[in-house]
């Protein structure tokens, strides 16, 4: 089995607090997951949009607005499973 590349890793950690608790996190709490400075965790999100992953921060920040599937604005597109509703869909 091959090892996780450090954009697989980004990812993972990104969309599993998502899929967790319906928003994503902040470049500090990626940094503290990834065991990185927090200089490298925005760095790593950064990387991780720019490689042509659809998702994207919010205008002048580094707050992800969208990750797909997942909004992390609220959207007429509500997800909901077993009767919660934590997500939007973009």
């Amino acid at each position: 089995m091959t090892e996780a590349t450090p954009l697989d890793r980004t990812f993972q950690v990104v969309m599993g607090q998502l899929i967790a608790t319906g928003r994503a996190p902040h470049y500090t709490e990626l940094a503290t997951a990834l065991g990185c400075s927090a200089d490298e965790g925005r760095d790593a999100l950064r990387a991780l949009l720019a490689s042509g992953y659809p998702g994207w921060v919010y205008p002048d920040t580094d707050y992800i607005a969208s990750f797909a599937p997942f909004s992390t604005l609220p959207t007429q597109y509500r997800i909901s499973v077993a009767g919660q509703q934590k997500w939007y869909g973009q």
